[in-house]
């Protein structure tokens, strides 16, 4: 059974962390409002002596209107059927090409499942060793595709 101390630490740990996330994501979104309310005004001031405060006010306002609607219109758009034909293939044998392709897909997504594999590993030996014992076996392999190394015929 789990120690009450190691679970009370355990959860805490975890709320720590989400409020840090969460704190995080406010400070970055206030620092991109503040930034971008602050590169309007830089725009309107630039444009004020050339056009005249209305039209520069109406200047800056139809670009960011603009940049807006190729934004959600990028959002929204379809998908090229080459790519989903891709990523709808045979996923139950994964290859170690097919695994650098699902990389190079979500890249953030895994690196986030490596970080958390990483946490559970420091507190697992048994984890540990079989991870470390899985990568020593796949740097062995020069051609890493997965296939055990045979020699040619002579």
């Amino acid at each position: 059974m789990i120690d009450s101390t190691v679970l009370k630490n355990a959860v805490r740990k975890i709320i720590a962390g989400v409020v840090g996330l969460i704190v995080a994501v406010i400070l970055l979104c206030a620092l991109l409002i503040t930034s971008f309310y602050l590169l309007v005004q830089a725009s309107v001031q630039a444009l004020t002596p050339l056009v005249g405060n209305t039209e520069a006010m109406a200047i800056v306002g139809g670009s960011c209107g603009l940049i807006l609607v190729l934004f959600f219109w990028g959002l929204i758009a379809p998908r090229s059927s080459s790519k989903t034909k891709k990523t709808s293939g045979d996923r139950s044998g994964l290859s170690v090409d097919s695994v650098r392709a699902i990389i190079r897909e979500h890249p953030m997504e895994c690196a986030m499942t490596a970080f958390a594999m990483g946490v559970v590993q420091q507190t697992d030996p048994k984890l540990r060793s079989v991870l470390l014992q899985g990568g020593f076996e796949l740097m062995k392999r020069p051609d890493l595709t997965g296939a055990p190394k045979t020699d040619p015929p002579a």
